[in-house]
């Protein structure tokens, strides 16, 4: 927790122990420590070092040292002032070096506004280091198999949605095929990510706060780890309205679902998104590990609830109160 302030974590562990039990030496502390004599007292000694605690000669001068904690709330105090004037100064420094990168993008060349990564492991990187550095909006297009990051995979992403970013899909449908999908469809959903499903996704990408998009380098080779990442130009613009386009065709997947519990359950829910999302009663079946029967059931049940004769109607009424 302390990591945060600089702290290893020896010397937290350290520091701990002298604040809860007072006044200790080196060995006083080993049996509770869970350290080596040696590295318990160089974080001890890290800890004198940084103003976090006293290190007092025994009495007489003879025994052991002993070693007493400073107030956390001075000491430690002061360690996070100055990792926050810390972090100020890198975000004026940061916020210089946008503003040099902005003036000089003026005279940029397609080679400034285009840049090619081939290896796998920085085209990884660089997917989650985009991520990282949203502050408003990731928009996202979706193709089957995908394979250089998984959707499980994709830690930077979930941590993205839990500081509050937006998250907007565009999936192609033939993404919920695979057995398993679904159920990581309703986790994002419910994590927050808004989900919209069109028939056909051309190309897989990634656009982070509008200002920087990467897709792949090669045409129809979207499970290839070469890409290009897009800045700034003509040719992101494209990107943007093209996405804004298909979002707007998309139909929301499970933006509802489950609608309230007086009303329908969260199986109904995810038939109805599922079928409204154009797939067919089978496949809604085989999705959900039920049998066609009871899909076709549950839908009838669903029309007589809403008082329709088609499915036409029942997707509209369904829109309308929030069922899927």
């Amino acid at each position: 927790m302390l990591a945060a302030l600089g702290l290893a974590s020896a010397e937290e562990q350290a520091y701990r122990l002298l604040v809860a039990g007072g006044v200790a030496a080196v060995d006083d502390l080993l049996p509770e420590a869970g350290l080596a004599r040696a590295e318990l007292a160089a974080a001890l000694a890290g800890l004198v070092g940084r103003g976090l605690a006293t290190a007092q000669p025994p009495p007489a001068g003879d025994g052991p040292v002993r070693f007493a904690a400073a107030p956390p709330a001075i000491a430690l105090a002061g360690l996070l002032r100055s990792r926050h004037d810390d972090l100020r100064a890198a975000e004026l420094a940061i916020a210089a070096l946008a503003e040099t990168y902005r003036s000089a993008s003026a005279g940029r060349t397609a080679a400034d506004v285009i840049e090619v990564i081939t290896d796998v492991d920085a085209v990884r990187h660089r997917f989650a280091q985009l991520q990282e550095a949203a502050r408003e909006e990731v928009l996202s297009l979706v193709v089957p198999h995908l394979s250089v990051v998984p959707h499980r995979e994709n830690v930077a992403g979930d941590e993205c949605l839990r500081r509050g970013v937006r998250y907007r899909a565009i999936i192609d449908r033939r993404v919920l095929d695979p057995p398993g999908v679904i159920d990581d469809v309703v986790a994002s959903a419910a994590a927050g990510q808004e989900i919209r499903v069109v028939d056909r996704v051309p190309v897989k990408a990634v656009i982070v706060d509008r200002e920087v998009a990467m897709l792949p380098l090669r045409h129809n080779q979207h499970t290839a780890a070469a890409s290009v990442l897009i800045h700034p130009s003509g040719l992101l613009d494209a990107m943007l309205a093209f996405h804004d386009v298909l979002w707007e065709r998309g139909y929301p997947l499970l933006a509802g679902s489950g609608g309230s519990p007086a009303e329908i359950d969260e199986i109904d829910g995810r038939i109805l998104a599922l079928l409204l999302s154009g797939l067919t009663d089978q496949a809604v079946a085989g999705k959900l590990g039920l049998s066609l029967r009871t899909v076709q059931r549950r839908i009838h049940q669903l029309m007589a609830r809403a008082g329709v004769g088609t499915r036409v109607q029942l997707g509209w009424h369904a829109a309308r109160k929030g069922w899927a």
